[in-house]
């Protein structure tokens, strides 16, 4: 049986479960690296990691290196005498880096590799309208996400997941597939499996691009592409309502399907209601956020805003 030294890599929520689950399992982690303090907000305060806040919580050993193929940050990291390194939602690491421990350097990923591969594998999961998903643990190479699987766990996505929900539990899921991971490393009992070279389905980063709305597709593609950016960093469009155009961002949507003969993008709306129709028939916008307003539900938006008989999405 093999004596685990451990350093933890990452930076948000979804690490700091996972970090968590590794640390009351009682393993020995020697060591945290994660981003640097960023200036944020109006008064330009240092925002901390989620990483970093609970390392600290836990009087973990933290280094906060700016550059990873920094001399002084490499002497730091071999000074612990690591002999595994564990990566959760970091950034890309360089050779010299991964290939310091003896164990090796692994990565959970939050898609069934090696599908979607990238930044986004939550994201890109729910807009294509997959029904399954899950999380993989590999050990790093020097490609992107493209390492020796050493395990994966397979989940359902619901019709109506939101990528809130679905990082949750993929959260969760992952925690248990980390420390399932550490046991097999531990034990000396790995069996990994050398990736295929092609891959179907990529998940690249999200911009504004291809996070706006296309009214024009399917009813089903414009739902799970909501769906599938709520609550972050959120679907948007803009509304043109008279001589106005609005930037919105929408999060909370139902679909209706039915035949009429309005136009794509034309905001129908009622007392209480606000559609916007596409080819099949609607899109409910249960919340939203007009540009200089905060978000709110349908009816309070309503109760306040004006919008004009030709008032459209684009």
């Amino acid at each position: 049986m093999r004596d685990l030294r451990i350093v933890f890599m990452g930076t948000p929520d979804f690490a700091v479960a996972i970090l968590k689950k590794i640390v009351d399992s009682g393993y020995n982690v020697v060591g945290v690296i994660t981003a640097p303090d960023k200036p944020a907000g109006r008064g330009r305060k240092l925002n901390e990691s989620a990483v970093k806040k609970y390392a600290v919580s836990q009087k973990l050993n933290l280094l906060q290196p700016t550059n990873l193929k920094n001399t002084e940050f490499l002497n730091d990291l071999e000074s612990l005498n690591a002999n595994l390194q564990v990566v959760v939602a970091f950034r890309m690491l360089p050779r010299a880096v991964w290939n310091m421990p003896t164990y090796g350097t692994f990565n959970l990923h939050a898609s069934l590799l090696p599908e979607y591969r990238g930044a986004a594998p939550i994201h890109w999961a729910i807009i294509n309208g997959e029904k399954k998903t899950g999380v993989t643990t590999f050990f790093i190479d020097e490609k992107i996400d493209t390492g020796a699987i050493i395990l994966k766990k397979e989940i359902s996505i619901g019709d109506h997941e939101t990528v809130g929900e679905l990082h949750d539990r993929l959260m969760y899921l992952g925690a248990t597939a980390v420390t399932e991971t550490l046991e097999l490393i531990k034990e000396d009992c790995i069996d990994t499996k050398v990736q295929p070279e092609q891959e179907l389905k990529f998940a690249p980063k999200l911009n504004p691009e291809n996070c706006r709305v296309n009214w024009h597709a399917s009813i089903d593609n414009v739902y799970n592409q909501i769906r599938g950016l709520n609550p972050f960093p959120s679907a948007w469009s803009e509304l043109h309502n008279d001589q106005q155009v609005i930037p919105v961002k929408i999060y909370d949507v139902e679909k209706e399907i039915s035949r009429h003969h309005i136009t794509v993008g034309k905001v129908v709306f009622s007392k209480k209601k606000i559609r916007v129709a596409v080819r099949e028939g609607y899109i409910v916008l249960k919340s939203l956020k007009l540009s200089g307003k905060k978000k709110m539900d349908a009816q309070s938006l309503l109760n306040g805003f004006s919008f004009s008989s030709e008032a459209k999405m684009l």
